[in-house]
């Protein structure tokens, strides 16, 4: 049980029934009277954001949220599913939910899935991930536009920016927290 005194900046809460992470956190103390805790939350699985002011005293349950390893399967209409690596069992998440790791994630990738009781609602990815390139323009011998980086399409339709040495076909590294280009598959 988390008093109004334990708030703080990405703490994760239940509010009726959902988990929400503390964002914006505020104390203040007025002349006389209770001090006031201002926060912004935003629910985990909705996304919406609520402004609430709390006085002393008052207390919240942390949220039960439980990261599984699980693979990535396949993806469905607008639906991602993904098997528990220790009980076979599949869970389905919506593509507002798996937001844009879905940017880096190809058939059988182990990701970290974030639960809340039985319901998934959010994927972690690793740092960095390996994906073909399949779609850049060559490179020209010789050109010295001055151009350091072009356009390139990933396997998983994700347009980054890539030295002008890459080709189609490659192998490149992607750091999944930034979506940026970070070297070379080597072999």
């Amino acid at each position: 049980m988390y008093t109004v005194a334990d708030l703080k900046k990405g703490l994760k809460i239940t509010l009726d029934g959902d988990p929400y992470l503390v964002t914006a956190f505020e104390f203040s103390k007025p002349g006389k009277g209770q001090a006031l805790y201002r926060t912004k939350m935003r629910n985990m699985i909705t996304g919406i954001t609520l402004d609430r002011t709390y006085r002393s005293g008052e207390t919240f349950e942390p949220a039960r949220l439980e990261e599984r390893q699980m693979q990535y399967l396949y993806k469905e209409d607008n639906h991602y599913t993904f098997m528990d690596n220790q009980t076979f069992e599949q869970v389905q998440m919506s593509e507002e939910a798996v937001g844009d790791a879905k940017n880096f994630m190809i058939d059988n990738i182990q990701v970290d899935v974030l639960m809340f009781g039985e319901k998934a609602i959010g994927v972690s990815l690793p740092n960095f991930v390996n994906l073909r390139v399949v779609q850049t323009d060559p490179w020209v011998k010789g050109d010295t536009s001055g151009s350091d980086s072009k356009p390139a399409t990933l396997e998983t339709g994700y347009v980054l920016r890539v030295p002008p040495f890459i080709e189609e076909g490659e192998m490149i590294v992607v750091d999944t927290r930034t979506g940026d280009y970070s070297t070379r598959v080597k072999g």
